[in-house]
C-alpha cells in the first residue's frame, strides 16, 4: 500500500479530485442502498466483500470548518469503477458509513490515489 495522502492542501472542494478520477475510468456514481452498493443506473449490488476502496480523499469547507466530505474511490470485483461522497461528522450518511466500515481491510488501499502515484 502506498503512502494514504487522503487531503491536498490546494484542492478546494471534492469536484477538483472527482474529473481526475473520472479520466482515469471512475466514470460510476455509486450509492448504498439494503446495505449493499449500487451503481447508478444498474441493477447490480454488491456486498462489501465485494468492494475495493482504492482512493479516499477528505475535504473540509473552505468557509465553514464543519462542511466536511470524504470521497471514496471504488473498483468492485468485476471492475465496476468509480466514487460515493459522503459527509462525515454529524451530518454523515449512516447508512454509507456503515457499509464502508463494513468493507473487509484487505480490501482497502491507496493504491490509486491521484496524489500517490509516482
Amino acid at each position: 500500500m502506498k503512502n494514504p495522502d487522503y487531503s491536498d492542501p490546494k484542492a478546494k472542494h471534492e469536484l477538483d479530485f472527482l474529473s481526475q478520477y473520472q479520466k482515469k475510468g471512475y466514470t460510476n456514481n455509486f450509492r448504498v442502498e439494503d446495505h449493499t452498493l449500487i451503481a447508478s443506473g444498474e441493477d447490480t449490488n454488491y456486498k462489501p466483500e465485494e468492494v475495493f476502496i482504492v482512493a479516499e480523499h477528505r475535504y473540509e469547507g473552505m468557509s465553514d470548518p464543519s462542511d466536511q466530505s470524504i470521497l471514496y474511490v471504488i473498483t468492485t470485483e468485476n471492475d465496476k469503477k468509480g466514487t460515493i461522497l459522503n459527509a462525515y461528522g454529524p451530518s454523515a450518511d449512516l447508512d454509507i458509513h456503515e457499509f464502508i466500515n463494513a468493507i473487509p481491510e484487505k480490501n482497502k488501499s491507496h493504491d490509486d490515489s491521484i496524489l500517490n502515484i509516482e
